[in-house]
């Protein structure tokens, strides 16, 4: 096991020391998720001074620019050096941020890693978190007059991060106010982002990263009152075995069916961490099996500037389509089922690929009932934005589960 770790530790890139032109390049959420890789291979494999070089450098290529600390939230970091097109600022950035300065504490013993930390935090807390919805949205924009958040775009990665956070945070510091709000941001996400049958759904781009999501969950599940976690992993480790192909390829919807054509690092790492937690917290349960159901299939439909709406009369629903198809990012459409749009507002973002490829057969979209009835799905043109983009979907195949 130590050997992929050693692998991916000598691989992991060099990062230069800051300068003004040096540090211009690339953008600023890499070297923080490599700096956390770096920490957490150093420690399993026991080489933890190359590690710690590696992420030191890492850290302060984001952390020692003048290209990123900018516009007129600057306690946030663009993600493109001088906010770039878009002028975006994401959570990918800054909350990898908080837990690279805590894992650096953990090796330096520097309380000046744990002032970071606790100062980006408590930024994020004020530009990230929506208080009404108990959960962080993703995206922030910065025009440099104004910083505008982008709401409801619910990725599993930064919010497990933001739940590690706290949790790390209440240890080292005592304040047990991190940890109360590490276990509400995993209580909202219990209850607001499963579909109609109890099972968290995966609603935002293909690289949404879902490993971080059930890492925090399982540390919430061994906290005191935690019992609410450890269910939310049993249950979702539970469908997910429906969510896994001939290879052993888990998809990207836990409560979907298999994948069928490529499915990316991004998509099926999720399905695997799952496994594991459910295993740690569960060893001798036994293992459920794959969901078999008849299925039938529908033609396609492509979204252009009106709704469209699709009639499902089953228990679940499963949209086909190219992912990628105008490659590689821009095009999106929102979805109402019964009537509700879903919580995570991007909907379907059909055309983001990280693997910078069109990948057909991809599942686009996976709901299912508790069960069998008679429902509509609504799906609403895009609302353009600069990450996103404007309108676009086609599906070319419908599977209903009966």
């Amino acid at each position: 096991m130590r050997a992929p770790l050693r692998a991916l530790l000598a691989r992991l890139p060099t990062y230069a020391a800051c300068g003004a032109a040096p540090c211009a390049g690339g953008w600023s959420d890499v070297p923080l998720w490599d700096a956390v890789a770096a920490l957490q291979a150093g420690r399993a494999t026991g080489e933890r001074a190359a590690a710690l070089r590696t992420a030191l450098a890492a850290f302060a290529r984001v952390d020692a620019s003048p290209a990123f600390a900018r516009g007129a939230c600057p306690e946030i970091d663009y993600q493109q050096p001088y906010g770039g097109a878009n002028r975006l600022k994401t959570l990918e950035t800054d909350a990898n941020y908080v837990r690279a300065a805590l894992l650096l504490h953990d090796a330096t013993r520097d309380p000046g890693f744990l002032g970071k930390a606790r100062r980006r935090y408590a930024a994020l807390r004020r530009r990230f978190f929506d208080a009404r919805d108990g959960l962080y949205t993703v995206y922030l924009f910065d025009d440099g007059a104004a910083c505008r958040r982008l709401p409801r775009r619910t990725f599993a990665s930064v919010n497990g991060i933001m739940i590690w956070n706290g949790l790390e945070l209440a240890k080292r510091t005592g304040d047990a106010g991190y940890r109360a709000q590490a276990v509400a941001t995993a209580r909202a996400l219990d209850a607001r982002l499963d579909d109609g049958a109890g099972i968290f759904t995966d609603l935002q781009a293909e690289n949404d990263v879902v490993e971080p999501l059930i890492e925090a969950m399982l540390r919430v599940a061994r906290e005191p009152g935690g019992g609410f976690a450890r269910a939310w992993i049993l249950r979702n480790a539970a469908a997910a075995r429906s969510a896994r192909d001939a290879r052993g390829d888990y998809g990207r919807f836990f409560d979907g069916p298999p994948p069928r054509g490529a499915v990316t690092a991004w998509q099926t790492g999720g399905g695997f961490a799952l496994e594991i937690a459910a295993a740690a917290l569960a060893p001798d349960a036994a293992v459920p099996p794959a969901r078999a159901g008849r299925q039938s299939r529908a033609a396609g439909f492509t979204l252009g500037a009106r709704p469209v709406r699709l009639l499902v009369r089953g228990a679940g629903v499963a949209l086909y389509g190219t992912l990628g198809e105008r490659c590689c990012e821009l095009g999106h459409a929102r979805v109402l089922v019964d009537g509700v749009e879903t919580f995570d507002r991007t909907g379907i973002w059909q055309n983001k690929s990280s693997a910078q490829r069109s990948l057909p057969q991809t599942l686009l979209f996976a709901w299912r009932w508790p069960a069998r009835g008679t429902h509509v799905l609504t799906f609403l043109p895009g609302e353009a934005n600069a990450k996103e983009g404007g309108s676009f979907l086609h599906v070319r195949e419908v599977t209903i589960e009966k």
